[in-house]
């Protein structure tokens, strides 16, 4: 006599498989932990604006000078349609701003010799990467 298939045990593991695939998908993805350059955070500043264009800047210490590496970092940053997100870089054994604002000035004039590059994605999502942007 024949065993009958049992379709709904079947049924059953294909979607805890694709589930269980999703979930270590979702959680392999790489992020700014897997760079090189041992970055820190040293300053943040988020506007409080949540209809308008939100603004994020980011003062970000780093070991070397590794530009593919700081340029990836700041495709990681968070970013809003219509807002602008930019990371100032700084190696770690320099000065390094620990506090930063908005506007034209966002660092203090005595830390723009340590800085390394500034990375921005504007508010129409174009990227520009510039090296030592105050030399």
């Amino acid at each position: 006599m024949p065993r009958k298939i049992n379709y709904t045990f079947i049924f059953l593991l294909l979607i805890i498989g694709t589930v269980l695939f999703i979930m270590w998908s979702s959680l392999s993805q790489p992020g700014v932990k897997d760079l090189e350059g041992d970055f820190r955070e040293e300053a943040l500043y988020r506007n409080e604006n949540n209809t308008g264009p939100i603004v994020r800047l980011y003062a970000v210490s780093l070991r070397d000078t590794l530009w593919q590496e700081m340029k990836q970092y700041g495709d990681f940053m968070p970013y809003t349609k219509y807002g602008t997100t930019k990371v100032y870089f700084f190696p770690n054994n320099s000065p390094v701003p620990n506090t930063i604002k908005p506007g034209a000035e966002s660092i203090d004039d005595r830390y723009k010799p340590y800085c390394l590059a500034v990375y921005e994605k504007n508010n129409m999502g174009q990227v520009s990467f510039i090296r030592y942007p105050f030399q």
